[in-house]
């Protein structure tokens, strides 16, 4: 069993993957939206180069729990997730703090401005992965 992790934005969309034994997530790239015929023919194509049978897509909720308008956008282009793959299983998972965590990490890596941005949303996507991956072992 393997597992792709979506962070959705409006601009890339970070991917992570988990490792065979569904342990650890990792991050696999960050693709740059063009349409979403270009964004579900790549995330195909990462399906198939791992062979994941579920999607963990971020919802990006608010903090005091609520879903406000990008939970929406995301429910929708998981929608179309769904249509495009529909064998492989599609968890929602609460994202909240995810893209602050990976932010958090990244300075103390002391990695540039530029080189943070290039990979905050992958490192996302490995955050929301992976707190998924806690949650089924436990």
């Amino acid at each position: 069993m393997r597992a792709l992790a979506l962070d959705l934005g409006d601009k890339t969309i970070g991917v992570a993957v988990s490792d065979l034994l569904g342990l650890t997530a990792q991050g696999v790239e960050t693709i740059r939206r063009t349409s979403n015929k270009d964004d579900l023919k790549r995330l195909g194509e990462l399906v198939t180069q791992y062979e994941a049978t579920t999607f963990v897509i971020g919802l990006p909720k608010n903090m005091d729990g609520t879903e406000g308008a990008r939970c929406e956008l995301v429910k929708t282009f998981a929608a179309k997730l769904n249509a495009a793959f529909p064998d492989v299983k599609q968890v929602l998972w609460d994202e909240r703090l995810s893209t602050v965590a990976a932010a958090k990490n990244l300075i103390a890596a002391d990695l540039s401005r530029k080189k943070r941005r290039q990979v905050i949303d992958k490192m996302a996507a490995v955050y929301i992965l992976q707190g998924w991956l806690d949650s089924i072992k436990n």
